[in-house]
Parts: C-alpha cells; sequence; structure tokens
C-alpha cells in the first residue's frame, strides 16, 4: 500500500515545480538542463526551433534503433523546443563566461556551460574554468598549454564559435598584411 503522506510529498513537490515554470521560467529552464547537462548538446539547441524540430524527426526515424544517449537527447531536445515556444532562448557558450557544468541566465538568454558542448569533457571543462579565471587566454596555444586540453576539444570549440577573434599561436607577426 502506497502511504498517503507520500503521495502528498510528491503532489507538493510537482505544485512547486508547477509553480516555478511558470512564474520563472529562465530559472526552471536552467535548473531543468543542468540536470540534464550530459544528455545536452549545445550545437544542436543553439541553432534554434527549427533545427531542434528537424533532429528530433531524424531521430524518431530511427525507430527501436536508437542509442539510449538518443533516447535521452530527444527528451532534452523536447523541452528546449518548448523553451523557445515561450518566448526564452538560448546563449552560446562563451570560453569566459560559460560556467564548467551549470547553465546560468544572461541578457541573451541561458548561457549553457561548456560540457554542453559534444565532445567537451568535464575534466577539460573545469581546466578551462579554473585556468581562465587565473587570467585570460591570449591564444588557442595558451588555452591548449595551460588548460591541457586536445585539439579534438579546441575543434569543438572553435566550431561552436567560442574561439572567433583569438589567435592560434602565442607569436606576434610583423609582417601580417
Amino acid at each position: 500500500m502506497f502511504p498517503k503522506a507520500h503521495a502528498v510529498a510528491y503532489v507538493t513537490m510537482s505544485v512547486k515545480i508547477a509553480y516555478f515554470k511558470v512564474h520563472y521560467p529562465e530559472a526552471f529552464y536552467a535548473a531543468y538542463f543542468t540536470t540534464k547537462v550530459d544528455d545536452f548538446d549545445a550545437d544542436i539547441v543553439t541553432k534554434g526551433q527549427n533545427h531542434i524540430l528537424s533532429t528530433i524527426k531524424a531521430l524518431e526515424e530511427k525507430g527501436n534503433d536508437k542509442t539510449a544517449k538518443e533516447k535521452n537527447l530527444i527528451t532534452v531536445l523536447e523541452v528546449a523546443y518548448e523553451m523557445y515556444k515561450r518566448g526564452l532562448k538560448f546563449a552560446k557558450v562563451d570560453l569566459y563566461k560559460s560556467d564548467d557544468r551549470k547553465f546560468l541566465l544572461s541578457e541573451d538568454g541561458i548561457l549553457p556551460p561548456l560540457t554542453g558542448l559534444p565532445g567537451l569533457g568535464a575534466n577539460a571543462a573545469a581546466n578551462i574554468k579554473a585556468e581562465r579565471e587565473i587570467s585570460e587566454f591570449i591564444s588557442v596555444e595558451d588555452i591548449i598549454k595551460r588548460a591541457k586540453v586536445s585539439k579534438t576539444v579546441i575543434e569543438v570549440m572553435e566550431n561552436h564559435g567560442c574561439l572567433k577573434n583569438m589567435d592560434k599561436t602565442n607569436q606576434i607577426s610583423i609582417f601580417n598584411v
């Protein structure tokens, strides 16, 4: 037999969640996606609701051949689509503003963490966060050296636009025209 007190606890929790979803939607979605950060893909979500829908359809077409990761991704994408429909949006992952694991609220929208990028793991994100707090990165080479990240992580960040306007090396060339 299911105890009444247990049922009351579930109902109370559901009411609190619904209240925050209605009255503080940005904070609700930031908290939700923080709990689902391992299944989140910033490359898909930051491209807008049409890209989210097409990705969901492509994954649904796989039928029973979907992996567990893809099933979890569909759930996250559905919530992201709902968020866009409510008039909220995501900002792009930022090298200096994004946290390593938590979604943050910003003026540009909900700011995904560094680990929200597929291929950028928790250790690399933690190293980048620790090193950027010491001093600003001067080049891509500086990130690799100080944060001890692989070239794959750098490629992921470049593809997302995190490293735009950043020099490749620490060397300054006086011969660039």
